[in-house]
């Protein structure tokens, strides 16, 4: 079961602000959270969460996630975007939402801070390139 498509930073964004039953879900690691930044949830009244879909160090996959999701207030017919560092992990988290029921769930392209660009650093695209709401954790 496929999850229900992908959105630009911008896009996401849009449906945050205009959905008010939409959440965001950022599922990069707590040291990411921590160290990067994470999206600033107050614009869209707190409908946000911060669910690892990994753990760090070990890299390996939370199996709480999705019991965190339903905690979080993730249900059936209630819109869930995911963010992570560059859309990969959040491809991920979209499709286990779906195949659980939950959302529709959509992936945020290009994640918080995209990939590496031409001088070997990430943020040249992402959430925060594109000048959304953002603060350190």
């Amino acid at each position: 079961m496929s999850y229900a498509g992908d959105l630009t930073p911008q896009q996401a964004w849009d449906l945050l602000t205009s959905d008010q039953s939409a959440v965001l879900v950022d599922v990069r690691t707590d040291a990411e959270w921590r160290y990067v930044g994470i999206p600033d949830s107050a614009p869209i009244d707190g409908r946000a969460a911060l669910v690892e879909w990994v753990s760090y160090p070990s890299g390996r996959p939370n199996p709480q996630f999705l019991k965190q999701l339903t905690e979080a207030g993730v249900t059936a017919g209630r819109p869930v975007v995911f963010l992570c560092r560059s859309g990969v992990r959040s491809i991920a988290a979209a499709q286990a939402a779906t195949a659980a029921g939950l959302g529709p769930a959509y992936n945020v392209l290009e994640g918080f801070e995209g990939d590496v660009g031409p001088d070997g650093h990430r943020g040249h695209s992402g959430w925060r390139a594109a000048g959304l709401p953002w603060r350190q954790a």
